[in-house]
């Protein structure tokens, strides 16, 4: 059975550190974006979370990430760099995906309270080693059910 994915949550954009206010503006000036103020502090990755969506509709984010093009001190290796270009999703139960990726034999690693005292990230590559992070909605300090976005809780769909 597949991972019931709920929404498109972020996609991360890894830029260089002495690139980081450019691209904030960028996204800002530019693409008119919108900067979200609560980013936590995160070790070693400076950054902004910018939501895509207008009129309130908060449908998704980009997360400018800053990096010298070597993992943050706390990653176990450069496989487990969370910095790396990603696409992250939303899913209704971590505890039951993991399950399953154990079920399916899917090789994954986990990162928690980095981004939210309940937050549980979990990272997988795709087959052409493309990061892919799933993480249960609600628990992400960007998730919209946090920031006031609009759409049904998860057990409403």
């Amino acid at each position: 059975m597949a991972i019931r994915v709920l929404e498109l949550h972020h996609h991360g954009v890894r830029v260089p550190l002495a690139q980081v206010e450019a691209a904030n503006r960028f996204y800002i000036e530019v693409l008119g974006l919108q900067p979200d103020s609560s980013r936590p502090e995160i070790p070693f990755v400076p950054g902004y979370w910018m939501y895509v969506g207008e009129d309130g509709r908060r449908t998704a984010q980009i997360h400018i990430i800053g990096t010298n093009g070597t993992p943050p001190p706390w990653a176990k290796n450069a496989e487990q760099d969370p910095t790396r270009f990603h696409v992250a999703l939303a899913v209704g139960d971590i505890q039951e995906t993991c399950a399953e990726l154990d079920r399916m034999k899917v090789r994954y690693w986990v990162i928690e309270g980095l981004v939210g005292p309940q937050s549980r990230q979990v990272f997988l590559d795709d087959p052409a080693g493309n990061l892919i992070e799933l993480h249960q909605i609600g628990t992400c300090a960007c998730d919209r059910t946090v920031m006031g976005g609009k759409h049904e809780p998860p057990g409403d769909r």
